[in-house]
C-alpha cells in the first residue's frame, strides 16, 4: 500500500548548541533517532504484542489482521529499502537486518499457529480488517496512507498481474482453437406475473420454515446398471443420481450426508454426461485425494492437479484439479478452456459472496454457462448452511439457479408456473419445491445406508482440579462479573424513562456483543476465546488418556483438537503409554499428510491418528476406526460433524462413537449445548425436520448472553432469611 510522508514540526530551538557541544555523540544520536522512526519499529511492536497473544492462546480475527498486516507491510518495506539508492550499503544492510528479524517472529508464530501460514502467501486473500491496520500502523510511522482506489472494472481481455497461462494450455487452446459456443438448449427468458417481485428472500424463507415432513431431494429415477471399474461398487443411491444425470439432469446441489460418497457420484456424473473437460475446484488438503478417486473412478480419464503457477499443468487433461487458494492466478485461462462441466467440493468454503474465492469460482461459473447452455455443474457439500440460510445464495448462483437479485430462467419459469406470488401462503411450498427440482439431492445414511451402523455422540464430562482448574473459574468469575459491570453502567446511562423492569434482554446482548468484538484486541486472560484455549489445553493430557485407553481396548483411535499445543501434548501422552501414532496438520505436505493417512488405515502398528479439526476435516476416510475422541470444541455443529464422519462413512462396519471431552461447570458445557442446538438448521431447511429449534445465533455471542444472564438473575435472588 502507498503512503505519503507527513511533515513533522521539530522545536529545534537550543538544539544547535547543544549539537555542537556534542558533535561527537551526534552521529550516534541521529542513528538512534532514524532507528526509532519510519515503520519498521511500528511493525516489531506489533509483531511481538501477537507473538504474546499468540503464546496465551488470545486468538481472534484482531490477532489475524495483525499478523497478516505486518506481514505485508514488511515485505513492502522490503522491497522499498532495496530500490532506495539514497541508502549507504549499511544503511540498507542495517535495515534489512531488522526486516529479517520481523520476518523470522512471523514464521515462529505460524509455526505455532500454523493456520497463519497461508496468510503468508503471496495470493492470500486481504481482508478490511488488515486493511485498516495496515493504514493505522502507516499513520504511527508517519506517513498518510494514499486513498484506496476506486474499483473498476478491467476492459476486455485484461489480466491481473499475478494470472498466469500455463505452457501446456497455451498449446492445447492452439490445437482446439476453435470451441464453439453451444446454446442449443437454453432455456428462454420468462416474463409473467411475477415480474417486479422481490423473489430470493422468500425462496430461502421457503427453505428456512418448510412444512414439517417436507421432501428435501429432488425425484431420482431408479439404479441402473452402469459399467465399472474392477474392484468398486457403487450404493442404489448413488446410481439413481447417475440415472438422473443419463436422463439429461445437468446441476446438483449434492448435500448427502458425509459419508456417502459424493466425490465418486461427481466423478462419474462427469463420465456419464461426457462433461470433459472437467473442472474441480477443491480445498487443498485434498486435491491430491481427488487425483487419486478420478484414477480410482474413472481409470481411462487423465487428471492432472494445478500447483502454484501450473508449470508442470497438463493443459490436455480429462480432469483438471485446482483448489481455492491457486485459483485466481488461473481464472482467465480456465474460463476460456472450454470446460464441459465443473465441481465445486466443500461448496461452503464460497457461502461469503464478498469473498474472493467466492468470486472467481462465481466467474468461472458464469463464464462456462456463457460457452455452454447446460454444463455439467455440481456443489458437493454435506454441510451446506453452517449459520445462516443465507449460505445457500453463492450456491445457487454457481449453479446458474439464480442471478445477482432474481432467479435464473429455468426457476423463474417454476415459479410462473405455480400462477401465485408471495403474496400467497401457498407460493412458499412450491417455491421450495421448484429449487430441489433444480437439483437439489441430500440423502441421509439411515435412509440409504443401512450397512453403515449406526453413530452416536457420547459426552465425557471432566473436571478441572487443581490451580488450574481455579484459575479457569475465576477467569469465568471476572468475565461475569465485568459484564455485569458493563451492563449496570449501560442502565445508569439511560435517560430516564427507558429503564425497564427485571432483565433487559436486548440490552445483554449488545453488551455480549461488545464484549465480543473487544475481546480480539484484550490482552487479558479472562476474555472467551483465552478462556476456550486454556480449557482445551487443561482437557488435553485427560483427553488423551480416555483417548490412550480406548486404543488399548478398542483398537485404532481418531483423536481431535484444535491447537498445537494441544495435539503435542496428546501425543506425548502416546508415547508414554506405548503408541505409535502419525499426525495429520495444516502445515505438512500433501506427501506428509497421505503418508500419515496410509500409516494409519495400512499399519497395524499404528494406533492413533492425532488430526487437527481444521485441517483433517475433510476428504479423507478413516473408517479403519470407530472410535473419535473430540479433546476440543468447534464452534459449529458442522465441522464438528465433518470431523466425526471421516470414521462414519461408506467402508464402515463398526457402530462408531463419538466421544466429546467437556470441562464440567465451565464455559465449554455452554458452548457444548449451543453448538448441538444450532444443528436443526440444516435438519430445518434440508431435511424438512419438525422439532423446535432454537434461532440462528453466534455462539460466541450466546455463550456471553447465557453467562451474563444468569450472573444477573443469581444477583437479583432474595436472599434467604434463617
Amino acid at each position: 500500500m502507498a503512503a505519503r510522508r507527513t511533515t513533522r514540526s521539530n522545536n529545534r530551538g537550543g538544539n544547535a548548541r547543544s549539537n555542537a557541544r556534542n558533535g561527537q555523540s551526534n552521529g550516534r544520536s541521529r542513528t538512534r533517532a532514524r532507528d526509532n522512526e519510519g515503520i519498521i519499529p511500528v511493525l516489531a511492536m506489533t509483531v511481538r504484542e501477537v507473538e504474546t497473544a499468540v503464546k496465551k492462546g488470545q486468538l481472534s480475527s484482531g490477532t489475524t489482521a495483525r499478523f497478516q498486516a505486518v506481514a505485508l507491510l514488511a515485505r513492502a518495506e522490503r522491497a522499498k529499502v532495496k530500490a532506495d539508492t539514497s541508502l549507504t550499503d549499511a544503511q540498507r544492510d542495517g535495515q534489512l537486518k531488522r526486516l529479517d528479524g520481523i520476518a523470522t517472529i512471523l514464521a515462529q508464530i505460524a509455526a505455532h499457529q500454523p493456520a497463519f501460514f497461508g496468510l503468508l502467501s503471496e495470493d492470500a486473500e486481504v481482508s478490511e480488517a488488515t486493511r485498516r491496520l495496515q493504514q493505522e500502523m502507516q499513520r504511527q510511522a508517519g506517513f498518510e496512507p494514499e486513498p484506496e482506489p476506486e474499483e473498476v472494472e478491467p476492459e476486455e481481455g485484461a489480466r491481473h498481474e499475478r494470472r498466469v497461462i500455463p505452457r501446456s494450455v497455451m498449446a492445447a487452446q492452439l490445437a482446439n482453437p476453435f470451441l464453439v459456443p453451444d446454446f442449443s438448449q437454453a432455456p428462454p427468458r420468462t416474463q409473467g406475473t411475477l415480474v417486479g417481485w422481490e423473489l430470493i428472500g422468500p425462496l430461502l424463507n421457503a427453505f428456512e420454515h418448510p412444512a414439517p415432513g417436507a421432501p428435501a431431494c429432488m425425484e431420482l429415477p431408479e439404479p441402473r446398471s452402469m459399467l465399472l471399474p474392477p474392484g468398486v461398487d457403487l450404493m442404489a443411491h448413488q446410481s439413481r443420481l447417475l440415472a438422473a444425470v443419463a436422463d439429461g439432469h445437468r446441476t446438483f446441489l449434492l448435500a448427502d450426508e458425509p459419508g456417502l460418497g459424493k466425490t465418486a457420484q461427481a466423478l462419474l456424473a462427469a463420465q456419464a454426461a461426457d462433461a470433459y473437460p472437467l473442472l474441480c475446484v477443491v480445498p487443498n488438503v485434498v486435491k491430491t485425494n481427488w487425483a487419486r478417486e478420478v484414477k480410482m473412478w474413472t481409470p481411462q480419464r487423465s487428471v492432472t492437479v494445478i500447483q502454484g503457477d501450473g508449470a508442470n499443468v497438463d493443459g490436455f487433461a480429462d480432469v483438471v484439479v485446482v483448489n481455492y487458494e491457486v485459483l485466481d492466478r488461473h481464472v482467465d485461462w480456465i474460463g476460456n478452456h472450454g470446460f464441459r462441466g465443473m465441481v465445486v467440493d466443500e461448496a461452503h468454503y464460497i457461502k461469503n459472496k464478498k469473498s474472493q474465492r467466492s468470486q472467481h469460482v462465481l466467474e468461472i461459473s458464469e463464464r462456462i454457462r456463457r460457452r455452454m447452455a447446460r454444463p455439467l455443474l455440481m456443489a458437493l457439500t454435506g454441510t451446506p448452511l453452517i449459520n445462516d440460510i443465507e449460505d445457500f445464495r453463492t450456491i445457487w448462483q454457481f449453479l446458474g439457479w439464480i442471478e445477482e437479485r432474481r432467479p435464473g430462467n429455468a426457476l423463474m419459469a417454476a415459479l410462473e408456473d405455480t400462477d401465485l406470488t408471495p403474496a400467497s401462503h401457498g407460493f412458499y411450498p412450491l417455491a421450495r419445491q421448484a429449487v430441489i427440482d433444480l437439483g437439489i439431492v441430500r440423502r441421509r445414511k439411515v435412509e440409504v445406508a443401512a450397512d453403515i451402523p449406526a453413530r452416536r455422540v457420547a459426552d465425557l464430562p471432566v473436571e478441572l482440579e487443581g490451580a488450574v482448574g481455579r484459575s479457569i473459574q475465576d477467569a469465568e468469575a471476572r468475565l461475569a462479573k465485568r459484564l455485569v459491570s458493563r451492563y449496570e453502567a449501560a442502565l445508569e446511562h439511560r435517560r430516564a424513562g427507558a429503564a425497564v423492569e427485571g432483565i433487559d434482554h436486548t440490552l445483554v446482548r449488545r453488551v455480549a456483543e461488545r464484549e465480543i468484538a473487544e475481546a480480539s484486541e484484550s490482552k487479558t486472560e479472562d476474555n472467551v476465546f483465552a478462556m476456550v484455549r486454556k480449557i482445551g489445553q487443561a482437557k488435553a493430557e485427560l483427553a488423551a488418556d480416555y483417548a490412550a485407553q480406548l486404543a488399548h481396548s478398542a483398537g485404532k483411535v481418531v483423536f481431535f483438537a484444535k491447537h498445537l499445543d494441544v495435539m503435542d501434548t496428546a501425543e506425548e501422552v502416546f508415547a508414554k503409554r506405548g503408541l505409535r501414532t502419525t499426525t495429520i496438520r495444516g502445515d505438512q505436505t500433501p506427501k506428509a499428510r497421505t503418508e500419515a493417512i496410509d500409516g494409519f488405515v495400512n499399519d497395524p502398528e499404528v494406533a492413533v491418528i492425532v488430526c487437527s479439526l481444521t485441517a483433517a476435516g475433510v476428504g479423507i476416510n478413516l473408517q479403519v476406526s470407530s472410535n473419535v475422541v473430540l479433546a476440543e470444541l468447534s464452534w459449529t455443529d458442522a465441522e464438528q460433524t465433518q470431523a466425526i464422519d471421516r470414521v462414519h462413512r461408506i467402508g464402515q462396519t463398526e457402530p462408531v462413537t463419538a466421544w466429546r471431552i467437556i470441562a464440567a461447570q465451565t464455559i465449554d458445557a455452554r458452548i457444548a449445548e449451543l453448538v448441538d442446538s444450532k444443528a436443526g438448521l440444516a435438519a430445518r431447511a434440508l431435511d424438512g425436520a419438525a422439532e423446535e429449534t432454537t434461532e440462528t445465533v453466534d455462539v460466541q455471542v450466546e455463550a456471553l448472553v447465557q453467562i451474563l444472564t444468569q450472573a444477573l438473575t443469581e444477583q437479583r435472588e432474595p436472599v434467604g432469611v434463617l
